[in-house]
């Protein structure tokens, strides 16, 4: 299983996003820091979708994951 986080800014505060990646299907979750609880995005909405992207691409580049993550990512968004 791999697992991938990042953070971003938003108004009501620090939004974190852990995406994980096991026999072949990808989970993402996130959480407003201070909360205690994860949500679970299923499915996957087309906006965090592309910002996994983003950061999977980003750590591909720097080689920290294989491109098989970025594609699978790809064929979820419909880009072949």
């Amino acid at each position: 299983m791999q697992k991938h986080q990042w953070r971003e800014e938003v108004e009501e505060g620090t939004m974190m996003y852990r995406a994980t990646y096991h026999a072949g299907v990808w989970k993402l979750y996130s959480q407003l820091k201070g909360d205690e609880e994860w949500d679970h995005h299923d499915p996957i909405e087309v906006e965090l979708l592309e910002k996994l992207r983003e950061v999977m691409w980003n750590k591909y580049q720097r080689g920290r994951c294989p491109h098989k993550l970025v594609t699978k990512i790809d064929k979820m968004l419909g880009k072949d």
